[in-house]
């Protein structure tokens, strides 16, 4: 190599490295990220505290990574790339069979707060054990698709075994409280239970568990002939996908819109109530699963005419979205409480209001990463 090529590599290699820092640095910043549905790192405050303790460096490093121009191009090439060198996963994500997108979900079971959420769990489950006695009160922590799944993931994945924690959770819960979800999906493996692009489970999972919970409580068991299945969207493509930022074969939602469609009213963090539990505009976006209730809330309330002098608290994380809906005709109340937004007390709400039953309603993985679960215990 000649002393002028040297001199352009250098030169080349430089443009690229501060061109492109300088370009991170003067473009607009980004506040959400609208493919992976959440909210990226903004320019950390300095401080000569943040400075010492190394929070302003470690703080910043994020901040260029979310904020990095081009992010979601080179996320997109990053992934291309590995697929065609026949890599099994990426980002911590299976390209498993049937073009699932399988999260692993590495170390989330194994955290230390993972281990203090089922803690917590227990405490809460022992605060309110005589007020709502065993029969009323139901923990249901939903198993992920990396778990029910199995036998789509690559071969000689190693997935993490969410059967264990999840024993571990059960194991401390009082006696009855427990309602194995895992169970009743492992019937139904020929069909789709989660999206491909996500990680939520879909519409007929949650109607599959609701049947049989129903059935342990004695509410009336429904059939599918009970509702209309109405395809709102056929071009979900979900958070998982994002990650990848590549092309993926998109999911279809599914809603169970009862034939015999009972009146209830849904306010949502205090707004003016509205008349359904969906939201059809958010098929015009990106988040299509916000469908369901319009996203999250700290506390949604649906008031019905049901009739059964039943209430019901559902504690729970998204998951509990497309399962609600079947409550409506079994409780006259029902209050969901999305503990990561809610900033009063939990105990507080419980004895303003005189319900009759509680549902604690997350998915494995959202459970054992939540680090906002320790405030049910106030």
């Amino acid at each position: 190599m000649t002393r002028r090529q040297s001199i352009n590599t250098i030169v080349l290699f430089c443009i690229l490295i501060f061109g492109f820092a300088f370009a991170t640095l003067v473009k607009p910043e980004t506040e959400h990220s609208e493919s992976e549905n959440r909210d990226l790192a903004t320019m950390p405050k300095l401080s000569a505290q943040t400075l010492l303790n190394g929070k302003f460096e470690t703080d910043y490093e994020t901040y260029l990574t979310d904020q990095f121009i081009l992010r979601d191009s080179w996320i997109g090439l990053k992934t291309a790339v590995e697929r065609l060198l026949c890599k099994s996963e990426s980002k911590d994500i299976y390209f498993a069979e049937d073009d699932y997108l399988i999260e692993k979900h590495t170390g989330t079971f194994t955290s230390d707060t993972a281990a203090l959420n089922i803690r917590v769990l227990r405490e809460f489950a022992q605060m309110y054990e005589e007020q709502f006695g065993r029969a009323h009160m139901t923990f249901l922590v939903v198993p992920n698709a990396v778990d029910i799944l199995r036998d789509k993931l690559p071969a000689y994945a190693a997935p993490y075994d969410e059967e264990d924690y999840l024993a571990q959770i059960a194991e401390v819960l009082p006696e009855g409280t427990w309602f194995d979800a895992g169970a009743v999906l492992r019937r139904h493996t020929d069909e789709e239970l989660y999206y491909r692009t996500d990680h939520h489970w879909e519409t007929l999972a949650a109607f599959y568990v609701y049947q049989e919970w129903a059935r342990r409580q004695g509410y009336q068991i429904p059939s599918e002939e009970d509702f209309d299945i109405e395809t709102v969207t056929e071009e979900f493509e979900g958070t998982v996908q994002s990650k990848l930022g590549i092309e993926a074969r998109p999911d279809s939602i599914e809603l169970y819109l009862p034939k015999d469609d009972p009146f209830y009213t849904v306010e949502k963090d205090g707004a003016e109530p509205s008349y359904r539990v969906y939201d059809y505009s958010a098929l015009d976006t990106k988040s299509k699963y916000n469908v369901f209730f319009g996203g999250n809330y700290a506390l949604a309330k649906i008031r019905t005419r049901a009739g059964t002098g039943r209430r019901i608290l559902v504690v729970k994380d998204s998951y509990a979205h497309c399962f609600v809906p079947f409550l409506i005709p079994e409780f006259d109340q029902i209050d969901m409480l999305d503990i990561r937004y809610y900033n009063q007390k939990l105990s507080d709400l419980i004895a303003e209001n005189d319900y009759t039953d509680l549902l604690f309603l997350y998915n494995a993985a959202g459970f054992a990463e939540d680090t906002a679960l320790g405030r049910i215990v106030y």
